[in-house]
């Protein structure tokens, strides 16, 4: 791999010829994210089409001027890398946003059943849905409902015996259906939890409507479904773009997705890149071959596959060591979760794409997964030779404990931490899932820069949304929804933060030589903000605003 770093320096301090640049950028505030010019930022920066052409002085700049090249004076203004999606679900996304919106404020108006079953009747209303079609809604979240539980068959009926309903959970890995949905379903009383899976069920036996993990699986399809799915891209791109995201991740992309994808990329219809990783298959582990694995083709690129170990804390289905603080419904004191995979199909599917040379990120929120994965690769990695610079990512990676994170670091594995949680469900962690000494420590980066890791940051979108700028705040600060620190030791600096946001984000993807720093020679994915987070005070990160965001040098959001 070439050393873009180096070579920025060369161009900055040793001269190069003049490009002629369509844009240039001249101010104080340009944070390059380029280790090498951290001690001297440029003042000035020019593109030309899709790429950075030269990073220098500002009384140099002129000779890079032409007819039509538009000077941007930055001011207090900070120029940065576009931001990373380091982890999210770009097609899921997408196929959320024509959905019911029952989540909780800041996101949607779900405040307690009630009003959750407003919003559904006002979504059948305004969309004219017929009587007897399917209604489905995304982003309950049983820990802001006023009544502290999910919503059942009995909740949903009340909104109607004739639609048949399903909710997908904010956290993807549960859902709610009523008693039609049920029916149609096939899930009966009788039937058996799925491999991987609950279905929790009332006092006399009969499913409750709530559905954990694989038992959700029957209603996932509905969710996919969509008469507008190139309008869907495109709306979501554009929510990408007002968050300053110029490359975005499709964790664990369905065949159709992918098809989706493809024809999207075919016709020049995406305007950030996108970053693909199919779902692994536990049982036939595809070969590489088949994969597609590759570069940038028209701005798609499958980038690995996609492994699923475990489920959701706040969901309380995430493979924990030790119990969860307060178990969930029908469980008992020493209720830890469960796996998605036995820790011998994880083993042999990550021997297998280690030995392929098959990037993989692995979901894992538990520690107890985290186990599995941590294991299955220092297992891999003892039997191979040489050693691959595999880059393994542990996506979530919530709960894992110091011994696990240095053990990452030292075998060259890279978590990915859903840092929003600190946010959006850290009081919810610290009372109910994991008691206060181990909610602390959720997302623990402070402990990866400690043992020199490698890291990034994410919003899992559309779990929450791709707002870079509360993940920035969320990352530093750690404030909880009630306004507590949630693990000091825990907050990290401004600029380690972006790192996770940049450099390391395109380094995860193995994308650090195209992007990820204002380097010359890469691509123009460059995002405006209102002021230099870097000069402003951390509890104040949230004040930032994004003003333009540019992707391969086309400016894709602000004027």
């Amino acid at each position: 791999m070439k050393n873009t770093s180096a070579l920025s320096l060369i161009l900055l301090f040793c001269g190069s010829a003049a490009h002629a640049a369509d844009v240039i950028f001249l101010g104080d505030n340009i944070v390059t994210m380029d280790a090498a010019m951290r001690d001297r930022e440029p003042t000035a920066v020019a593109i030309e089409g899709e790429r950075i052409v030269w990073v220098g002085a500002r009384d140099e700049h002129t000779s890079h001027i032409k007819d039509h090249t538009e000077v941007v004076e930055l001011g207090e203004r900070a120029l940065l890398p576009g931001f990373i999606d380091a982890h999210g679900h770009f097609t899921f996304y997408a196929a959320t946003v024509d959905l019911a919106n029952v989540a909780s404020p800041p996101v949607g108006p779900a405040t307690d059943m009630a009003s959750l079953r407003k919003t559904l009747l006002q979504h059948i209303d305004s969309r004219g849905i017929d009587d007897g079609k399917w209604v489905v809604g995304f982003g309950y979240d049983d820990s802001l409902l006023a009544e502290n539980r999910h919503p059942t068959r009995e909740d949903l009926d009340a909104v109607s015996t004739t639609h048949p309903i399903v909710l997908m959970h904010v956290s993807g890995h549960l859902a709610t259906a009523n008693s039609r949905a049920l029916e149609l379903s096939g899930i009966a009383a009788t039937e058996a939890d799925p491999p991987g899976g609950h279905i929790r069920r009332d006092a006399n036996g009969q499913p409750n409507g709530v559905l954990e993990e694989s038992a959700t699986y029957p209603f996932r399809r509905f969710m996919f479904e969509s008469d507008d799915a190139a309008g869907a891209f495109q709306r979501v791109q554009d929510v990408y773009a007002a968050y300053g995201v110029t490359t975005v991740q499709d964790g664990f992309t369905s065949p159709a997705g992918l098809a989706g994808l493809k024809q999207a990329a075919a016709a020049g219809a995406l305007k950030v890149d996108v970053v693909t990783y199919p779902g692994a298959d536990p049982a036939n582990p595809q070969p590489r071959a088949s994969l597609g694995l590759g570069g940038y083709d028209k701005r798609l690129k499958v980038a690995g596959v996609k492994l699923m170990l475990d489920g959701s804390p706040q969901g309380k289905t995430a493979f924990l060591s030790k119990p969860y603080h307060v178990p969930p419904h029908g469980k008992d004191d020493s209720y830890a979760g469960y796996p998605a995979q036995p820790l011998e199909t994880v083993e042999n599917m990550v021997r297998h794409f280690l030995s392929e040379g098959v990037p993989m990120i692995a979901h894992a929120n538990g520690d107890a997964a985290g186990d599995m994965l941590i294991g299955s690769v220092r297992k891999a990695l003892a039997e191979a030779s040489p050693v691959p610079d595999h880059r393994t990512v542990m996506i979530h990676a919530q709960t894992m404990r110091e011994d696990q994170v240095r053990e990452m670091a030292e075998l060259g594995m890279i978590p990915s931490y859903f840092s929003a949680h600190t946010f959006y469900w850290g009081d919810w962690h610290r009372d109910s899932v994991l008691g206060p000494e181990r909610g602390r420590n959720i997302s623990p980066a402070a402990w990866s820069l400690a043992y020199g890791g490698k890291f990034t940051v994410h919003n899992d979108s559309p779990v929450v949304p791709a707002d870079m700028i509360r993940l920035l705040w969320a990352t530093t600060n750690r404030k909880t929804r009630s306004g507590k620190t949630l693990g000091h030791g825990q907050r990290i600096g401004t600029y380690a933060a972006l790192r996770a946001m940049t450099i390391d984000a395109a380094y995860q993807s193995f994308d650090e030589d195209i992007k990820g720093s204002i380097s010359a020679g890469k691509q123009a994915d460059l995002v405006l903000l209102d002021r230099n987070p870097l000069l402003t005070p951390r509890a104040n990160l949230l004040d930032v605003k994004v003003q333009r965001t540019y992707s391969r040098g086309k400016l894709i959001y602000g004027e």
